[in-house]
């Protein structure tokens, strides 16, 4: 097999990779948010049921955690497995996981403002909501940008985990080709890709952070 049908095999899996990279990114960092506001509960059990969550999702493997939602539906209902849920599963593992994550890196910062500045809105006559969203918020997002692009990369990495149940991301295209050409360039193809995508996410957060300079 030539090196250009080997990297045409790779950029298609790399294709999956940012799939799965970008849905993870869109449905975890608000799912995380909602999980934090539930961490935070002045309700036990909204509190302690999230919590739970919490120290299950980051106390597991994310491979085991992907094998259980795949598998899942067919040991506890007898439900075929279909070929495209494989993907669906990946998704969903992935989500739940990093949700987890942004959940406590949300609750770091939102704990970490001063009590004075609720105190100064509410006198001002913001409610609780608008207080929050337009004036804690902001700032949040500023302190939070450091270890949200430490994930945001580690998930860049993580999603090569997909290849435990099958999903065509781009480690598990290279594996493939190494295992069948009996060569190592599928591997240093894969890996300049995850380091050119990782070095693309640091300098785009990097951009970011430098825009809301003006929070200090």
């Amino acid at each position: 097999m030539s090196i250009q049908t080997m990297l045409t095999m790779i950029l298609e899996g790399m294709g999956v990779s940012l799939i799965l990279f970008a849905v993870t990114l869109v449905f975890s960092l608000p799912l995380g948010l909602l999980i934090s506001f539930g961490r935070m509960s002045k309700y036990f059990i909204l509190r302690a049921i999230t919590s739970v969550y919490i120290s299950i999702m980051r106390g597991t493997p994310l491979m085991l955690q992907l094998m259980v939602i795949y598998f899942g539906p067919y040991y506890l209902f007898g439900v075929q497995i279909s070929p495209t849920w494989k993907n669906f599963a990946a998704a969903i593992s992935f989500v739940l996981n990093y949700a987890a994550y942004f959940a406590e890196i949300y609750r770091g910062g939102i704990e970490s403002m001063p009590k004075g500045q609720y105190e100064a809105a509410g006198i001002l006559g913001y409610s609780r909501s608008q207080t929050f969203f337009r004036i804690i918020f902001p700032q949040v997002i500023k302190r939070i940008l450091p270890p949200v692009t430490n994930e945001t990369i580690t998930l860049v990495k993580d999603t090569s985990l997909a290849f435990t149940i099958g999903v065509m991301e781009m480690f598990t295209v290279a594996r493939a080709l190494v295992s069948a050409q009996a060569t190592m360039l599928p591997f240093v193809f894969a890996g300049v890709m995850y380091y050119i995508l990782n070095a693309v996410v640091a300098a785009v957060m990097a951009q970011i952070e430098k825009k809301m300079n003006y929070f200090r």
